[in-house]
């Protein structure tokens, strides 16, 4: 996931910094911002090449770099048939690029004393504390060997999953009880969990899966608020993301990008769905996935975090604390993609601490703290993919002047 994850940043980081390409003043000066224009020329043309070819029907995207914004620009098309360009107010699903805020918002309550993060989930989820682990060897029910807490959960080693393994046993009930799906509310959602075994013993092994959802409960639980509206008072309203939420409201619908997909002749089809469970408001709360943003929205939460947890002048979380969430939590003995690294809720690159984490409909996001610079490239399209961001990889790493 890491190198998927940091690969699809690349071709996005890629199509975000190539923008200025296009309305850059020529100067006889090379580097601008840190940033050789000479790369992102050749960046540019290849992303606007993908947009023509029909690759991908728009992108937004974006740069801050030292509290300033040094690059905005659209590509393409929010809906193709009705010909809507993207635009700063287009909405997007941006699905697990929900989870880092997940994690913040749950970590505000860790800078007022609330849990630590080795805290026992089952102290403020009773339904776990008797949870037990499926051993596929002995084919046997077996008890915790180390309590599941909450930097379990908020880094993919509790135990749980999503469902996805078709070889599974555990996989298998989560499909059978319909324990990830969209149709509970987050309490019923987390108690029927509860009651299926963990696919692994808690601390053991990194599996992506529905954990931030239980630590969107926790938030719940904690704050007696529903989850959007905990978000709501404490990263959207305090940040200013005025258009990010759990679903679109009726009158911003025609700001809403469509979800495309690839028919069985390579063309882009929209996939939207007349009753698409972003249009209205959810039956779930989903911390793990059922975020809308915008460019300029998810942009504010980027750069909070690249300024220590504060932004214009008003404070989300300690310095400390987002230390914490950009900086490596896994247990030692965990291993996440071959020597890869994970914070709390997002990803971090060994090599240059770069945080940052993706999204199902191929957006993606990246906080840099060594540059002092946030990238997001948001678009529309699923299922997620990477065939264009091998080629990209080599054009970010020379964009960017150290």
């Amino acid at each position: 996931m890491k190198k998927i994850t940091y690969l699809i940043g690349a071709i996005f980081f890629v199509g975000i910094l190539s923008v200025s390409c296009i309305n850059a003043n020529k100067k006889s000066a090379s580097v601008n911002n840190g940033i050789s224009q000479d790369s992102l020329e050749v960046a540019c043309e290849k992303v606007q090449e993908y947009i023509d070819g029909g690759k991908l029907a728009g992108i937004s995207a974006m740069v801050v770099k030292d509290n300033e914004t040094v690059l905005k620009q659209n590509f393409g098309h929010a809906d193709i048939e009705n010909q809507k360009p993207v635009e700063d107010n287009t909405i997007f699903r941006i699905y697990s690029m929900t989870k880092p805020i997940t994690a913040a918002a749950l970590m505000t309550l860790y800078d007022e004393g609330k849990f630590q993060l080795d805290d026992e989930v089952s102290k403020y989820i009773p339904e776990f504390e008797n949870t037990q682990v499926y051993n596929p060897e002995t084919r046997k029910l077996e008890p915790q060997i180390n309590k599941m807490t909450i930097r379990h959960l908020l880094t993919h080693t509790s135990g749980l999953t999503y469902g996805w393994d078709q070889n599974a046993y555990v996989d298998s009930l989560y499909r059978v009880t319909e324990a990830a799906g969209w149709n509970k509310p987050l309490e019923e959602m987390v108690k029927v969990l509860a009651e299926i075994p963990l696919k692994h013993q808690p601390g053991t092994t990194w599996e992506y899966s529905v954990s931030i959802d239980v630590a969107g409960y926790i938030c719940e639980v904690l704050s007696g608020m529903s989850l959007d509206q905990f978000f709501k008072t404490r990263i959207f309203d305090p940040l200013k993301m005025e258009d990010s939420g759990f679903y679109v409201p009726e009158e911003k619908h025609d700001r809403f990008a469509v979800l495309y997909n690839m028919d069985e002749n390579g063309k882009l089809t929209g996939a939207d769905d007349p009753d698409d469970n972003f249009k209205r408001k959810p039956v779930l709360f989903s911390g793990g996935g059922g975020g809308v943003s915008t460019i300029d929205d998810y942009s504010r939460f980027g750069r909070m975090l690249i300024n220590g947890g504060e932004l214009d002048g008003v404070r989300i979380l300690q310095e400390s604390t987002v230390n914490l969430i950009m900086s490596n939590q896994l247990p030692e003995s965990v291993d996440y993609e071959n020597g890869g690294q994970y914070g709390l809720g997002g990803s971090v690159d060994p090599e240059t601490g770069r945080y940052g984490w993706s999204g199902a409909a191929s957006t993606h996001f990246v906080a840099d703290p060594e540059n002092k610079m946030v990238v997001l490239a948001l678009t529309q399209l699923m299922p997620f993919d990477i065939r264009y961001a091998q080629q990209f990889v080599e054009d970010v790493e020379n964009a960017v002047i150290k």
